[in-house]
């Protein structure tokens, strides 16, 4: 009696993973200006959809643009007393690049310090390089908890001393600093001092009128 050998089919080759694409700074720049709020987060690509769909340019809604300039106006006029050479503060969704990692990420407002700003190479970026003092992200409509969360702790990773995140319908401002649980002040608090900015400790209020 013959015995017929059955050779089995070829094992299926297994589809080799897939890379995840890792985003630079150098991506992000070249990325059109068509409404999107873009950053980096560790080399990943996050987004943010505009408020006004169809419009091919990033435009910020009244309240949202009163508040900003508000808090620039604040971080300014304090500016304005410290000796020379002074920090800066940035604002209009500045693109701040932080150090250590595949990250870079747009503030609403970001100050850095004397230090910082003495670093800054414009033939390298035209981003902040490095770790500001304080940066301050003010909701809007299109914010997720979970985008706003992931931003809160790549700057603490970086070891921001201080970041703000405004609410501007009820007025309030949560601060989270490195090592510390997150606190909230309304209109009727002054906000905490910050390390790196010597007798900087606005009312809230001045933050919003």
């Amino acid at each position: 009696m013959t015995t017929a050998t059955v050779t089995p089919p070829p094992a299926a080759a297994t589809p080799a993973p897939t890379q995840k694409k890792v985003w630079t700074e150098a991506d992000l720049l070249a990325m059109p200006d068509d409404g999107v709020r873009r950053w980096i987060i560790k080399g990943q690509l996050r987004e943010e959809p505009s408020e006004y769909p169809g419009v091919t340019m990033t435009v910020r809604n009244r309240h949202h643009s009163e508040i900003m300039s508000w808090v620039a106006t604040t971080v300014g006029n304090w500016l304005r007393t410290q000796p020379k050479p002074r920090g800066k503060v940035y604002t209009g969704e500045i693109g701040v690049r932080l150090p250590g990692s595949s990250t870079a990420v747009g503030a609403d407002v970001a100050y850095a310090p004397p230090g910082v700003v003495a670093t800054q190479d414009d033939d390298k970026t035209t981003m902040l390089d490095g770790r500001p003092a304080l940066v301050v992200e003010i909701l809007s409509p299109t914010t997720t908890q979970e985008q706003l969360d992931e931003k809160i702790d790549t700057y603490l990773e970086a070891s921001v001393p201080a970041v703000w995140v405004v609410h501007p319908t009820r007025r309030t401002v949560t601060v989270h600093c490195p090592g510390h649980e997150p606190e909230l002040f309304n209109v009727t608090h002054r906000l905490p001092a910050n390390p790196e900015m010597p007798g900087f400790a606005p009312a809230v209020l001045e933050l919003f009128e």
